[in-house]
């Protein structure tokens, strides 16, 4: 899949069938991740993979998007590790970018996936359950599965919208 196909035709996926998703196909994914630019290349992401139900579930009861997170074969919780950190600023982009090269390495395998932020709400309590130190701080977590349906199709603000001004 050429890279500009890729950005023009993810969407979030959120509904899943139960066909597994193999390791191989979530380490790529993860892989992908770790490629980000990331300033002085401190690459402060770290990655947990969640594959076991219980773990799953109880993730899910820490969201209200429970159904995605429940109905996902597996999810990735994807932390910044605030011990490499230099800048805050800097790192938490390096960390978007990070999540979005996740996100189009799952579409380019064909697999589905959506970045859930709200449960950020509860991100001591995902860590705990995770039993993670303190230093890690929670960013996202990408639930990831094969599609249970086709990809929709999406529209974007006309660039006469966005663009304030060429000087």
């Amino acid at each position: 899949m050429e890279v500009l196909e890729a950005i023009y035709t993810r969407r979030s996926v959120r509904h899943y069938t139960d066909e597994p998703v193999t390791r191989e196909e979530v380490l790529e994914i993860v892989r992908a991740g770790s490629w980000a630019p990331s300033g002085l290349n401190n690459q402060p992401w770290r990655f947990v993979i969640v594959r076991d139900g219980e773990k799953r579930r109880a993730m899910a009861g820490l969201t209200k998007y429970r159904h995605i997170l429940g109905g996902a074969p597996v999810s990735i919780a994807v932390f910044c590790d605030r011990t490499v950190m230099y800048n805050d600023t800097k790192d938490h982009q390096a960390m978007g970018a990070c999540l979005q090269n996740m996100l189009l390495a799952a579409h380019a395998l064909g697999l589905g996936a959506v970045w859930l932020g709200e449960i950020l709400k509860s991100a001591e309590q995902v860590r705990e359950l995770l039993e993670l130190p303190e230093t890690l701080e929670l960013m996202a977590v990408v639930a990831v599965g094969r599609p249970a349906e086709g990809l929709r199709t999406g529209n974007r603000k006309d660039l006469g919208e966005l663009i304030l001004k060429e000087v």
